[in-house]
């Protein structure tokens, strides 16, 4: 399946069952106290930074907008982009005055450098493997030097594992390694800052640890 086959039925997937989704995570974080605090870190991070990108943050995979709305509360000029037309159509109905556009996190409609910030809470996810290094320098492309990422995943079985398929209840996803990622990130100019791995609960349905990795856009070098 090519990229874009790949991306049209990741779309059409959610689109089917982006009301439900939206019902079901609209609180996502509410028993989740180490994400909040994690994603209050990012956003003092970006805050503080003074990245030529003046602070605009993409919430990428955005779905029904409940963490960009998260942001914009932490003090961010926070916009969402999803593929799913229909989750645009009620992150924007949900009424929080900020931008929702559809798009594409693997062709951005964003300049070079705009940005200081980029969420992105488990929408690679669906990435297969071939496609996710241009994603991440796709990425790597809009944030300014100095900007910051935060990307959240399930991880493989083992470090030595590089990416592992699973049958997600909507479409096929990918579970990656936290060193195998940060590597990916590190060749597009992404430096890792920070690494969180959660342990999932025992009533958890699926036994993956879940991880977050905040890196920062390396600055351009002077010479001498």
């Amino acid at each position: 399946m090519s990229e874009l086959d790949t991306l049209h039925a990741t779309r059409e997937a959610y689109d089917a069952i982006a009301p439900t989704y939206a019902q079901m995570f609209h609180d996502s974080l509410s028993d989740r106290p180490l994400e909040r605090a994690l994603l209050s870190a990012f956003a003092e991070l970006v805050r503080t930074s003074g990245t030529s990108g003046g602070g605009a943050v993409a919430d990428l995979g955005c779905g029904p907008g409940h963490l960009t709305a998260r942001l914009h509360e932490l003090g961010l000029d926070a916009f969402g982009v999803d593929a799913s037309p229909v989750m645009i159509e009620l992150a924007r109905e949900a009424g929080s005055g900020l931008r929702f556009e559809v798009g594409s996190m693997a062709a951005l409609d964003i300049e070079d450098g705009a940005l200081g910030g980029v969420l992105s809470r488990w929408s690679v996810i669906h990435t297969p493997p071939r496609d996710l290094p241009p994603l991440l320098a796709e990425i790597a492309r809009v944030l300014a030097p100095g900007g910051h990422l935060l990307i959240e995943f399930p991880a493989t079985d083992g470090p030595h594992i590089e990416t592992q398929s699973y049958d997600h209840a909507v479409t096929t996803a990918y579970r990656w390694s936290p060193d195998h990622l940060a590597g990916l990130l590190r060749d597009q100019g992404l430096v890792e800052s920070a690494r969180t791995v959660i342990e999932p609960k025992p009533t958890d349905r699926r036994q993956f640890q879940e991880v977050l990795l905040l890196a920062h856009k390396e600055q351009a070098r002077t010479r001498t």
